[in-house]
């Protein structure tokens, strides 16, 4: 645990010195702020709720997401710095660990700077505040499964836009498996419904929008931090792999 924290707070400390970093949270506030009050009318709802921010939210963390994780070992391994972490008495699995609770804790936080909004839908009416708490941590819990997926791509190549790309497209499967107008056109198409149910049970989508609805499902939770922990094992034994050679 003690070089999990380590690892953690020298990765954290590196997110607050990056001036991208800042960039990405300049980028996500104003992306939530125009894809919520703009494109999804949020005055014109006349509706005191959040369902328009995020609704947003799994489309957003697409392109965010990956430009935050794909540094993650990829600089890592580009820089040759991994090799000096291979002579250190880490587990494989702690600095994956460390690296990515890092990385979520960044994320975190610029989820938690839009706040305005939670302010503003209070002011403009009476939201349901346990809605608004659920789709809170089931935002969080998303950006954990992309981080994951991400760092589990970054530990494999030293290539960042490879990381990217790669990151983007599963995750995009994992959106779209579950977004029901994708699932209804493969209706149309003939395929069995129990097939497609049971593709979409393992959709990002649909389980955070469950969870958005309020509802905070163990099943829902427990799809996330399992995916949480699976990626970054698998990371883990990547790097080992490497580490061994």
């Amino acid at each position: 645990m003690r070089n999990l924290y380590i690892i953690f707070k020298r990765e954290f400390a590196s997110y607050l010195h990056s001036p991208i970093i800042y960039v990405f949270l300049i980028f996500f506030l104003l992306l939530n702020g125009v894809f919520t009050f703009k494109i999804a009318g949020f005055y014109e709802r006349a509706q005191a709720d959040l369902n328009p921010f995020f609704m947003w939210h799994p489309w957003l963390y697409l392109f965010l997401i990956p430009a935050v994780s794909m540094r993650i070992w990829s600089e890592e391994r580009k820089s040759g710095t991994i090799e000096l972490l291979f002579t250190l008495p880490v587990g494989m699995f702690e600095a994956m660990a460390g690296k990515f609770l890092a990385a979520w804790l960044f994320t975190t936080i610029a989820l938690c700077l839009t706040f305005p909004m939670v302010i503003t839908v209070m002011y403009l009416g009476n939201p349901d505040l346990g809605v608004v708490i659920a789709g809170y941590i089931g935002s969080i819990l998303l950006s954990g499964s992309y981080l994951a997926v991400g760092s589990f791509f970054s530990a494999t190549t030293k290539n960042q836009v490879i990381s990217f790309i790669v990151t983007f497209s599963t995750c995009l499967v994992m959106v779209l498996i579950g977004f029901e107008p994708f699932v209804k056109y493969f209706q149309d198409m003939h395929f069995p419904v129990w097939l497609l149910e049971q593709i979409a049970a393992f959709s990002f989508y649909t389980h955070f929008m469950s969870i958005t609805k309020g509802i905070l499902d163990f099943r829902d939770i427990f799809y996330f931090l399992s995916l949480i922990t699976l990626s970054l094992y698998g990371g883990a034994l990547v790097l080992e792999n490497r580490k061994a050679v």
